[in-house]
């Protein structure tokens, strides 16, 4: 690369400079972005769309000035590439980036700043330079858990998305620990994949993808067979997957605002009886995905008179439960808490809402309010032999951590008892230790006054 005092003064000589040195990285390789690179980077894997890129760049006009600097900002930068979240020179540039190399890339207008430019930087209809260090990269998160992660190798068409309860056609290969145990073409309904075998994890990256993208998502063992693993594929316990999955086709299903309230309470009678079969097959998962449609669609509904409203409520109320239950199973105790509320605030009395709701918090230390839900579940139903169980084993609890406290406190206080006394046993041989030195020295002072004094 040439240095700021050698950059060519105007866009055309640029292009010429760029196109004897570099490459066109445009699609339709209209010179609108030329890379040369600087610094070759690690060979290997390069950055795939949606990935999350991190970078160093410094921007300059072909005159050389610069008008932006990652590195003076003493930060670096970071983007998902290839998603219209910065120029369109960089998220051309970066896809053929590897990590670690340094490259300058000059980028026409049209690909930059376009005929406006930017206020107080840059003149209207201006090239410009950006050198940009690509630090490293990696996928997109679908979860905040990071248990799905998706790299896109083909970037689908149109703006639409597939729904719960769309059909879609895929072609899916997993792979596990380089071994390819999965390779079809499938058609299936979002929400119900574990019908055809297929991991929580495809299913739930199936609202991301467009038609016609091809993306690997890499599975942790939660979003793929989990600890029990496929026999069927011959996966063990606790693997991680990584499926390579191509969305060929799909047919949404309707959304909540497209349905009226007697198609919503079908499809929700529907839905839950196939939540209460997931759930009996410890699917616990996918059925909290079913129940979560049916609230979905009817929790803001009020419905035709006050039966059809009784008809709703008795949906929510329901599914507000069984997903508590789902929640305790996999060990979402905050999850119980806030389903159980919501139950409450329709009947205060609902004694599974109480029960699950004191479980919930049992299991969460909280003892004092598990008891006073116990409790409560004994005002509503005195013969619940459960809640008198639970009430037994919450004093307990509470016993035993009083004891565990007043230990705690007690060897606490005991230890500073100890090291009280030994300050005042340090302080009292310091003090002792000074007197006998004082009397000392008053000892000798004395015999040589004596010796001073004539006889």
């Amino acid at each position: 690369m040439t240095s700021d005092q050698e950059l060519p003064m105007d866009g055309q000589s640029a292009t010429a400079v760029f196109a004897a040195r570099g490459i066109d990285v445009t699609l339709n390789k209209d010179q609108g972005v030329i890379k040369v690179v600087k610094r070759q980077g690690i060979d290997g894997d390069r950055p795939m769309i949606g990935d999350k890129v991190t970078v160093h760049y410094t921007g300059k006009l072909l005159t050389g000035k610069k008008f932006d600097c990652s590195r003076d900002r003493k930060e670096s930068f970071c983007f998902n590439v290839g998603k219209g979240q910065v120029l369109k020179a960089w998220d051309i540039g970066v896809l053929s980036m590897q990590r670690g190399e340094v490259c300058t890339l000059l980028c026409k207008p049209g690909y930059a700043f376009g005929a406006a430019g930017n206020p107080d930087k840059i003149p209207p209809n201006s090239s410009v330079l950006f050198e940009i260090e690509l630090l490293r990269f990696e996928g997109e998160m679908l979860t905040d858990d990071g248990g799905i992660i998706r790299r896109i190798k083909v970037k689908g068409d149109g703006y639409t998305n597939p729904n719960d309860g769309a059909i879609v056609d895929v072609h899916l290969e997993g792979n596990c620990a380089g071994r390819l145990f999965d390779c079809r073409d499938v058609t299936f309904t979002v929400s119900e994949a574990d019908d055809k075998g297929i991991p929580l994890g495809v299913d739930r990256a199936m609202d991301k993808m467009q038609r016609g993208e091809c993306c690997l998502l890499y599975l942790k063992p939660k979003y793929a067979f989990g600890s029990e693993g496929k026999t069927e594929f011959k996966i063990g316990p606790d693997k991680d997957l990584v499926y390579e999955v191509t969305l060929k086709d799909f047919k949404r299903a309707k959304e909540s605002w497209e349905m009226d309230v007697h198609e919503k309470l079908a499809l929700a009678a529907e839905v839950k009886h196939k939540g209460n079969q997931y759930f009996k097959a410890g699917r616990y998962q996918q059925a909290v995905i079913q129940y979560q449609r049916i609230i979905m669609w009817l929790e803001m509904e009020c419905g035709n008179g006050i039966e059809q409203l009784k008809r709703i409520q008795d949906f929510v109320m329901k599914a507000h439960l069984n997903l508590a239950l789902c929640f305790l199973r996999i060990k979402e105790f905050s999850q119980v808490v806030e389903n159980c509320n919501k139950v409450i605030e329709l009947d205060e009395c609902n004694e599974k809402a109480l029960y699950r709701r004191g479980e919930a918090r049992l299991l969460r230390n909280e003892f004092s309010l598990a008891l006073a839900d116990f409790q409560q579940v004994l005002l509503v139903n005195s013969s619940n032999r459960a809640a008198q169980a639970q009430i037994s084993i919450c004093q307990s609890k509470m016993k035993e951590y009083h004891e565990q406290d007043k230990k705690t406190y007690s060897n606490m206080f005991q230890k500073f008892a100890e090291r009280d006394e030994k300050v005042v046993k340090t302080k009292r041989r310091r003090d002792e230790s000074l007197r006998s030195s004082m009397n000392g020295e008053v000892g000798i002072k004395r015999r040589r006054k004596s010796q001073d004094c004539p006889f």
